[in-house]
């Protein structure tokens, strides 16, 4: 199996994503890769609508940025020194944005979290996952719900 260099590793700070990025950064120590911590803040027009306290789109990519760089600091202490952490966050549509940070900065593997919808939810709501597989540049390890894998969800 190859080493792998350079791991991207999505969030949208849920728990389950944050499973997937401790699965990068385990990766990334055992093969002295590099991880690229990054959030995608979904341009959809809900979101939005919801959120009419919110600034210029830089005052918003700032706030995210300090949250991820927060979510390193409290689940992730334990990787401090021990692996390469590059921390983005841009704005766009996540599927697409991974898939085009991937390319750009020509990373060897995708570890992401799904999460596990079924039936409707996931007619409606698409499956990020699901279309960084389909047009990835690279292979994608993806990281099941603790419920589809037989197992109990557990704080990382």
């Amino acid at each position: 199996m190859k080493n792998f260099k350079k791991i991207l590793a999505p969030t949208d700070f849920s728990e389950l994503s944050v499973g997937g990025v401790r699965h990068a950064l385990e990766i990334a120590h055992a093969d002295g890769a590099e991880v690229i911590l990054y959030h995608v803040i979904g341009v959809a027009d809900e979101w939005f609508a919801g959120h009419e306290h919110l600034g210029p789109v830089r005052d918003l990519l700032a706030v995210e940025a300090r949250r991820l760089d927060l979510l390193l600091r409290e689940k992730f202490s334990d990787f401090a020194g021990l692996v390469e952490i590059h921390q983005k966050v841009e704005l766009g549509h996540p599927a697409v944005n991974i898939v085009e940070m991937a390319e750009r900065e020509g990373v060897d593997l995708i570890v992401m979290s799904t999460h596990g919808r079924t039936g409707i939810d996931h007619m409606l709501m698409g499956s990020v996952t699901e279309k960084v597989v389909a047009r990835a540049p690279c292979p994608v390890l993806t990281i099941p719900s603790p419920k589809r894998a037989g197992g109990t969800a557990k704080a990382a």
